[in-house]
């Protein structure tokens, strides 16, 4: 994070300085972790709302294979990706009367073309409103390296779209980092977790304790050591700290929602999870693994689960029958569908 202080004074952003599973249960394997830096409480967020702006569901707008959702916390607006198609957040945010111009952070979960594709479109028409708006883009370590490599099973992205079209043969970010820097906006790599604003944490690359391995096969991707299995290292998430627990937010959740929820609860403070939302990559899950993952979901005290995109409808209905949850508290995500801290998950009728 070279020139981080340069970029927090011209930016105006709060920053401290700094394959699908086939096996049974995954078994731990030992890692270091860090433990909290803080030696006071750590920050609270008051005030927090979620709400999906792309998934495949849609009781409003426009469904995708994609992911996307606003935040407000405190007041302040983050945009966590931007959808697979260049129009559908923007239509969608529209059709729901959200303004995102008054949003200047971007947090982009991974590379992969369903989460960010939307970032240009975005950019150039709520830039017109405002030259700030989403002009800082939060990434993990990795995510401009270069790919190689097939796709396997895409018959989900459509007929007639090549893998070079999907990004996955090359790295479409190093393309749109070029043009994305030149409307003036920043990226922020982040190799470890750091807190972007009181109480909002971005976890950085998640250790990989658990082998939730829940990411495309046959994909390489290019390290100091050469080319290796491409287990999306970049994959980060947002995790929020309040007075009801820990708040989870993750686009596919490709280092795993179990290793991420560990994590997270090592680098903030052991709480109970009030929530759980977001892309899951448990659509193939094996019910061995889906009912490890449930268990260790309720070891966590996790409260809600709003399960979109790549969870899987199934296999949402899975871990709400294994933790014991409700339809009101464990629910399928469609565009539009809300999570708040006071009021907790609220749905569209499609996904009830």
């Amino acid at each position: 994070m070279t020139c981080l202080r340069s970029l927090v004074t011209a930016c105006g952003v709060a920053l401290l300085a700094g394959g699908l599973c086939t096996q049974g249960p995954p078994q731990a394997q030992p890692q270091a972790q860090p433990s909290s830096s803080t030696a006071s409480a750590p920050a609270e967020v008051h005030s927090l709302k979620i709400t999906i702006l792309s998934t495949m569901l849609a009781n409003e707008g426009l469904g995708e294979w994609g992911f996307s959702a606003l935040v407000e916390a405190d007041g302040k607006k983050i945009l966590f990706d931007t959808g697979e198609r260049p129009n559908t957040v923007l239509e969608n945010a529209k059709e729901l009367q959200l303004d995102l111009s008054d949003a200047q952070i971007v947090i982009l979960s991974h590379f992969h073309h369903d989460h960010t594709t939307g970032l240009m479109t975005l950019r150039r028409e709520y830039s017109k409103k405002s030259p700030r708006a989403l002009s800082v883009v939060h990434v993990g370590k990795g995510i401009f390296s270069e790919r190689r490599g097939e796709l396997q099973n895409i018959a989900h992205f459509g007929k007639g779209v090549s893998l070079e079209q999907l990004g996955f043969l090359q790295n479409h970010m190093i393309a749109m980092k070029k043009e994305y820097e030149a409307t003036g906006g920043v990226f922020v790599e982040h190799d470890k977790p750091e807190e972007i604003l009181p109480g909002v944490w971005l976890t950085g690359p998640v250790p990989r304790v658990f082998p939730e391995k829940n990411y495309p096969g046959k994909i390489e991707v290019a390290t100091d050591k050469g080319w290796t299995e491409d287990n999306v290292p970049e994959d980060l998430s947002l995790v929020f700290n309040t007075s009801k627990g820990l708040v989870l937010l993750t686009g596919c959740g490709h280092a795993g929602i179990i290793n991420t929820l560990q994590y997270a609860r090592k680098f903030i403070r052991p709480a109970p999870v009030d929530a759980a939302i977001g892309g899951f990559h448990l659509f193939n899950a094996k019910d061995e693994h889906l009912d490890w993952t449930a268990d260790k979901l309720k070891e966590f005290q996790t409260a809600q689960v709003l399960g979109a995109h790549c969870t899987g409808l199934q296999s949402v209905y899975h871990l709400r029958q294994r933790m014991g949850l409700t339809r009101r508290t464990c629910s399928v995500g469609s565009v539009g569908a809300t999570y708040d801290l006071k009021d907790g998950i609220q749905t569209g009728l499609i996904s009830r």
